[in-house]
Order: structure tokens, then sequence, then C-alpha cells
């Protein structure tokens, strides 16, 4: 059962802090709520606010004091660039619980662990481990970081759709940065046996399950670092870039219009 103190602190119980939160949305993006599509993608990525404005053909993105945002009424999507890690990760999520999304999905990357993996591959977490710090704020440790199943059963229909293979599997989400040259951490991460590593999958599951915001990732696979000269370099991450984002980012866009378009309610159950 959940104590009073966890239910005061979510954006969805505490008015004050509802308000605070929309007034802070619209400061840090630059658009206004009402501007905001119910389905809402995340990025760490400038290339990919420019491209999703060229592909849904929408008008320009907006730039607040920390992240960029940009919305295609047309497709029912709105797209947010909210920088890198699980902390700023953790904080749109409950930026966005002010506006009550259908659905939101993380388009992120990710270093594949698993022997099988190339870059350009497609992750589709079904669980996230909590190596990052923020996540604890949100739900005790002994709590798995689980994304919404509806939200990703949407997006493994498009990757059918678009006869994309893809993989399934547990992820870490660490705050760990240059965790490669780690004897320790990456004998660790083999005892775990995750398929990939990133810095914010298990913050979103954590928080927006702790928000009431259906939520899911579909994760690309931009590195090897397991693997000799596989770790990502200013060279290879314009190759993937160039090579796979479009694909990535248009696979999020036809989820989530689907998403909007089905009717259907994401969240079945209540608190």
């Amino acid at each position: 059962m959940l104590t009073p103190g966890f239910q005061a602190n979510r954006i969805f119980s505490n008015e004050k802090k509802r308000v605070i939160a929309l007034n802070m949305l619209e400061r840090y993006t630059g658009s206004l709520a009402k501007d905001f599509q119910k389905q809402v993608l995340l990025t760490n990525f400038g290339h990919y606010t420019k491209r999703f404005r060229e592909i849904t053909d929408c008008g320009k993105p907006t730039t607040g004091s920390a992240m960029t945002a940009i919305h295609s009424p047309r497709h029912g999507v709105s797209l947010v660039n909210f920088n890198i890690g699980a902390p700023t990760c953790a904080l749109i999520i409950e930026l966005l619980a002010t506006i009550e999304p259908k659905a939101v999905l993380l388009l992120g990357m990710c270093g594949g662990l698993h022997r099988s993996l190339k870059v350009g591959d497609f992750i589709l977490p079904m669980a996230a481990i909590r190596g990052e710090g923020v996540s604890t704020h949100f739900m005790p440790p002994e709590v798995p970081s689980l994304p919404t199943f509806k939200v990703q059963k949407f997006v493994s229909q498009i990757l059918v759709d678009y006869n994309q293979e893809y993989r399934t599997g547990v992820v870490h989400t660490t705050d760990y940065r240059f965790w490669e040259f780690s004897e320790p951490f990456k004998e660790k991460l083999y005892s775990q046996r995750v398929i990939g590593i990133e810095m914010e999958t298990a913050a979103l599951f954590t928080a927006g399950f702790a928000s009431k915001v259906a939520n899911g990732a579909l994760l690309l696979v931009s590195d090897l670092p397991l693997r000799a000269d596989g770790i990502k370099t200013k060279a290879s991450a314009k190759k993937v870039f160039r090579e796979f984002t479009d694909l990535h980012l248009e696979i999020g866009i036809k989820a989530m219009s689907g998403i909007a378009d089905h009717g259907e309610k994401i969240r079945h159950y209540q608190w």
C-alpha cells in the first residue's frame, strides 16, 4: 500500500506542485502547455528535432532555458529534446505529467552488450536495471523498473510492419560515464546478462510509473562498447545519425500516431 507521503509528492495529487511544474514545463521548453500533443516522443539529440520537423512538415521548434520542443498537430505528436541523463529524463516525465499525456516514448541510443548485436539494431527493453540514482526518489529500490506494456506492444507492431527485427531484454541504466575503462563494472554487466547499457531508461520507466504517465522506449544500438574499438567516436556517431536515425524517428512517430488514433486507454488499472 502506498504511503500518504508518497501520494502527496506526486503531480496527480499535489495541486501546488502541479502548478509549479506546469509553469516549469513552459519555461524549460519554450512551448505553451496547450501546444503539447497527447503523444510525446523524447530524444537526447538535436538532430532528431531537425529531422522531426522535416519528416512531419510542422512548425519551428521552441527552445526554453533547458530543453527544446516541437509539435505536429497533424500527427498528434510532440517531441522534446531533454538532452542527457537520468535526472533530466525523470524531470521531463514529471513535467509532462501536468498535461496528462496518453503515452510517452523515448527514442534513445544504447551500447549493445550482447555478442549478437550490431550497430543499427533496435532494442525494445522489457525492464531496466536501476543503476542510476534518481529513481530511488520515485520508488523504493526493490521495485522493478518496467515500461507500460501496451506502449511497447504498439511499438513492436510498428517494427513488424516496417519489417524490422528487434531484440527484447533488460538494459542497464547507469550514471557512470567512462564505465568502459572499469573492469569491475564490466564484470558486473556480464553477471547481470543485460543486453544494452544507457543512461535514461530506468528513470523513465520508474518516474513514469510513479507519475501515472504511460511510457515506453525504443533504443537504437549506436556502439558496441565491450568490443575492441567498439566505443562510439565522432566519426561513428555521424554514421549512425546518417544511416539509422530517420527510421528510428519514423517508427516512433508512427507508433505514437497509432496510439493517438486507436482510442483505447493505455493505462487500464487504478491506483
